[in-house]
């Protein structure tokens, strides 16, 4: 399937690939402002497309920024979690010593 690229769905999204715009039949020709070059519109569509595309990765920047602070959290969590099992085991274990060292002393 070989069709032609549209406005919304370009064959290609390269500035400098794309066919040139054609003049509409509306307008007589020459009604373009004398200031108007092509490399102009090239430059300024080239301008649009690499700002655009500094958006595109400062959002997916700012996406994974977000994503390595939710892991770090994560993993502060964790951390927490886990020291405060360690913490009981520790003080059950304290408890055991205890009560066999009360026992020991008892007899």
């Amino acid at each position: 399937m070989n069709t032609a690229g549209t406005i919304d769905r370009p064959l290609t999204h390269d500035p400098q690939k794309q066919a040139p715009m054609k003049p509409s039949t509306h307008e007589p020709a020459g009604s373009a402002p004398e200031d108007f070059t092509t490399s102009g519109a090239n430059d300024s569509r080239q301008n649009r497309n690499r700002e655009m595309q500094l958006i595109q990765e400062a959002l997916a920047r700012a996406h994974m920024h977000e994503r390595q602070h939710q892991a770090e959290q994560e993993r502060r969590a964790t951390r927490l979690v886990t020291a405060r099992r360690m913490q009981r085991r520790a003080e059950r274990a304290s408890m055991r010593a205890r009560r066999a060292l009360a026992m020991a002393v008892m007899q």
